[in-house]
């Protein structure tokens, strides 16, 4: 079995009183598309920045291309590409300059150096741009140039913290072919709040919630789960549902909302056995009924329902139950008259 280019075992982080990472373990294969997701001040750059040796972790261990993230920085620094979110750039450089200096810093050997410079500025969409100062680029351009630096000396690992952010939607698309393509040849931990951009780009999700890995699998096995059924009645909301749940094919059946003004009509979602397709059969039954049927449908599950249950489901389960109001004592009764 090949050694994996991210190991991350019993991962914690502390600052101060407050936990950011607790417990983390995971790994990523060499060659893997892995996006890392989680909502805001979930510990994902936390855990991104102990893997680039920015920040020390408070216990457990990572290593990154089979270095040790602590003992072995510099190793680890060699064999990495960094995109962070804000991108440090020299404002008063040029782009062109920038890279090659950057390419020096990174022992890019100088034989082929301008090809890979050139290379990367048209893979990045950033050649137009080469004889600009750095200072005067819009956001978008900043976010290209960090990911053509990282790039640079073709590093087996890649860590890239919202590569498309500040990017408009031809930019995202011409960047997330970008990073498809270096799937097989690099390995890729790629964080972001856009889900539709990781079902495009990653073969696997990471999803971290208050500090803890919560969901760890491939989008195909997010995409084979059973489908479910969607019905919109037009009759009786209770009794059509005891109707649905007493069909043999059928082993769950919820309420599904209707749009606002969809006076007298039901909606439902059902599931099935062995997820089969039971919507011709159940029209038959519904309109037998003599029910009208307005909507019927197919509902496969999505990379973003997977992850709105995983955060909810955490966030529900933290919430606490309102204490019971105190019951008011009674008032004395008035003493009696004299």
């Amino acid at each position: 079995m090949p050694t994996p280019a991210i190991q991350v075992e019993h991962l914690s982080k502390n600052y101060g009183p407050v936990l950011a990472v607790n417990d983390v373990s995971f790994e990523v294969k060499p060659g893997e598309l892995v996006g890392f997701l989680g909502p805001n001040g979930a510990g994902k750059s936390t855990t991104m920045r102990i893997l680039t040796t920015f920040l020390p972790a408070s216990s457990g261990y990572a290593r990154v291309a089979g270095y040790d993230v602590m003992y072995q920085s510099m190793e680890v620094r060699e064999r990495i590409g960094y995109l962070p979110e804000s991108v440090p750039l020299y404002p008063e450089m040029r782009v062109s300059e920038y890279l090659s200096y950057r390419a020096r810093l990174k022992s890019v050997p100088r034989a082929g150096r301008l090809a890979r410079l050139d290379d990367l500025m048209v893979r990045c969409r950033i050649k137009e741009v080469r004889n600009r100062l750095l200072g005067t680029l819009s956001k978008g351009y900043r976010q290209r140039v960090g990911l053509a630096d990282a790039m640079l000396a073709a590093p087996p690992v890649l860590i890239l913290d919202e590569p498309t952010s500040g990017l408009d939607p031809i930019q995202i698309q011409q960047t997330l072919e970008t990073i498809k393509e270096l799937g097989g040849r690099h390995t890729v931990l790629l964080s972001t709040h856009i889900l539709s951009e990781v079902e495009k780009v990653c073969e696997r999700v990471i999803i971290i919630n208050k500090g803890r890995v919560k969901f760890d699998n491939t989008l195909a096995s997010i995409n084979e789960q059973e489908p479910t059924y969607e019905f919109e009645v037009r009759g009786p909301a209770g009794e059509v549902g005891e109707f649905l749940k007493a069909q043999p094919e059928v082993v769950a059946v919820v309420a599904h909302p209707v749009p606002v003004g969809a006076d007298g009509v039901a909606g439902f979602e059902l599931k099935s056995k062995g997820g089969k397709d039971v919507r011709e059969a159940m029209a038959a039954r519904l309109t037998g009924k003599g029910w009208g049927l307005r909507h019927l449908g197919l509902k496969r599950a999505s990379l973003e329902d997977q992850y709105t249950q995983v955060v909810l489901r955490q966030e529900a389960a933290a919430t606490p139950a309102p204490e019971p109001e105190p019951t008011p004592e009674p008032e004395p009764a008035a003493p009696p008259a004299a």
